[in-house]
């Protein structure tokens, strides 16, 4: 007599570690760890701005999440050395009966500094996704770094009926808080619609960069033209805008034209888009 098959058996769960680590070698940065398991990888680095700059295209083979699913990555940047690091499309987190987690974990060194820049992460309705970001400042490190978030698919008409999206986020300068943010977002929740909440938009972003601006760098800033509702906010040390948008595309092109405006004045190289955001 045959036993039942637990359905579970059929549903396995995808682990997946990426570890890279820079460092700064004469006037080059260049990886020297770079270590996966499971299906986690990045392809062949790149300097396009020349060699001060070491570029890595974070890539997940499966194409998406799901339930069970867990993605840790550990990135480390080293003294005067300077990575940035992108995805090639949006990460996609699937309707599913359990949690899938996403653990990021990011070290920056004295006179280092670390670009995080991936593309927007679309939450189908349904899928329980849980991010974890923890990022380490050591003395005068410098960091880049945004997130985009659409729940639900707005180009499918797709609402966010159901499921969770829980976000965390600490940032930490030798040890001392510089921002805390916890995040928790229902299926179905009135703070979708609500005036206080995102307001009818299912596409939300945050932008961060170390580092202060003057008054009429501010202004510019906030004078770029945008397709949602956007703002910036400067706090001692630390600069944060957020938007909200109908579309991803919309929100992501607000983030490159202020990238496009702070990078040289508060990281000193004139912005060079990745090619991988024309593809």
């Amino acid at each position: 007599m045959n036993a039942p098959i637990t359905p579970t058996l059929f549903t396995p769960a995808w682990l997946a570690e990426l570890e890279l680590a820079y460092a700064r070698q004469g006037d080059w940065t260049r990886p020297i760890t770079r270590r996966h398991a499971g299906p986690l990888r990045v392809q062949k680095h790149l300097h396009a701005e020349g060699p001060e700059v070491c570029q890595h295209i974070i890539v997940h083979p499966p194409g998406g999440i799901a339930g069970g699913d867990r993605l840790d990555i550990d990135v480390h940047v080293s003294e005067q050395a300077w990575a940035q690091l992108t995805s090639p499309g949006a990460a996609k987190w699937y309707r599913a009966t359990g949690p899938a987690h996403q653990h990021l974990a990011l070290t920056i060194e004295p006179g280092a500094t670390l670009e995080w820049l991936p593309q927007e992460t679309i939450v189908f309705s349904g899928a329980q996704a849980e991010l974890a970001t923890r990022i380490n400042l050591e003395g005068d490190a410098r960091l880049f770094y945004w997130d985009m978030i659409a729940l639900g698919r707005p180009a499918s008409q797709e609402r966010f009926t159901s499921g969770h999206f829980q976000s965390h986020l600490d940032i930490d300068r030798d040890g001392q808080p510089l921002w805390h943010e916890r995040q928790r977002i229902a299926g179905g929740d009135r703070l979708l619609d609500s005036a206080i909440g995102l307001a009818g938009h299912p596409v939300f972003a945050t932008l961060i960069v170390t580092g202060d601006i003057d008054e009429s760098l501010l202004q510019a800033c906030r004078a770029l033209p945008c397709q949602g509702r956007g703002d910036l906010t400067q706090l001692p040390g630390l600069l944060v805008a957020r938007v909200l948008a109908h579309e991803a595309l919309a929100a992501r092109a607000w983030l490159i034209e202020l990238w496009t405006l702070l990078r040289p004045a508060l990281l000193g190289r004139g912005a060079v888009p990745p090619r991988i955001w024309s593809t």
